[in-house]
C-alpha cells in the first residue's frame, strides 16, 4: 500500500504454486519469469514496468530482465544473488510435509509441529500462511515447491553474454548474508548499472521485519 502512493500502480503477483495461483509440477526460474511475463503482458500489454523481487522471485525477476531486458525499466532484487545458495529451506518444508493434516487440527498445534524445524516464530507464521484449517490443507503447492529446492537453490541458468543495462538495485539485509561482499562481481557481470543498499537491522525477511527502511530505500531508487 506504501509503495502504492503517489498515484503509482502496484501489481503483486503471486508465483506459481504460491497464493492462489495455479499448481504445477514445473518450478524452474525460466518458467517462473514467463508466468510474469504473460501476466504483466495481460495487463499492461508492451508498457514496461518497474520489477521488484525478493529471494526466490527476486532470482525470478533477474531471469525476465535478462530474457526480456525491453519489459523492465528498473529492477529491485531484495535479499537475493544470482548464485548457488545451500540447503537452508529443505527442512523447512520437510517439516511442512509432516504436520499430520487431520480433521481439528489447530494453528497452534501446526505451529508447535514446525518449532524445532523452524525456531523463529516470525517465520512460522509466515509458512503457515499457506495453510488452510477448514479442512487442513495447503493452500500453496507443497509437494511441488519441496521438489524443486535445488532447482530454486541453484543460481539461475542466464543465458552465455545476457546483459541488463537498466537501473538495478540490490538490497539486503543487514544482518543477512545472503548479499556477501563476493556475489557484487557476478552481479555486476550480468547487471553493470548495479547499485547495492542495506535496509539497517533486517534480516532476510527484511520487507516485513523492517518495512519503513525498505519501503523508504525502495521509493529513493525508484525516484
Amino acid at each position: 500500500k506504501t509503495l502504492a502512493a503517489n498515484g503509482r500502480r502496484v501489481i503483486a503477483l503471486d508465483l506459481r504454486n504460491h497464493g492462489q495461483s495455479p499448481h504445477d509440477a514445473v518450478m524452474d526460474y525460466p518458467v517462473m519469469a514467463a508466468d510474469v511475463a504473460e501476466t504483466l503482458a495481460a495487463l499492461l500489454g508492451d508498457q514496461p514496468v518497474d520489477l521488484l523481487g525478493h529471494s526466490m522471485g527476486g532470482k525470478v525477476a533477474m531471469t525476465l530482465a535478462l530474457s526480456q531486458p525491453a519489459r523492465i525499466a528498473r529492477l529491485v532484487v531484495a535479499d537475493i544473488a544470482p548464485v548457488d545458495y545451500p540447503p537452508a529451506f529443505r527442512p523447512y518444508a520437510a517439516a511442512m510435509q509432516a504436520i499430520p493434516l487431520q480433521d481439528g487440527l489447530t494453528r497452534r498445534e501446526a505451529d508447535a509441529a514446525l518449532a524445532e524445524a523452524v525456531p523463529n516464530p516470525g517465520i512460522r507464521g509466515f509458512l503457515l500462511q499457506g495453510l488452510r484449517f477448514d479442512p487442513p490443507s495447503w493452500r500453496i503447492g507443497l509437494d511441488a515447491i519441496a521438489a524443486a529446492l535445488p532447482v530454486i537453490e541453484a543460481a539461475p541458468p542466464f543465458a552465455a553474454g545476457a546483459r541488463f543495462e537498466g537501473p538495478v538495485l540490490a538490497l539486503g539485509g543487514e544482518k543477512s548474508d545472503y548479499i556477501r561482499e563476493e556475489t557484487r562481481p557476478v552481479f555486476r557481470r550480468y547487471f553493470p548499472a548495479v547499485r547495492f543498499g542495506t535496509v539497517k537491522g533486517a534480516g532476510h525477511w527484511l520487507h516485513a521485519e523492517k518495512p519503513e527502511g525498505f519501503v523508504a530505500a525502495v521509493e529513493m531508487f525508484l525516484k
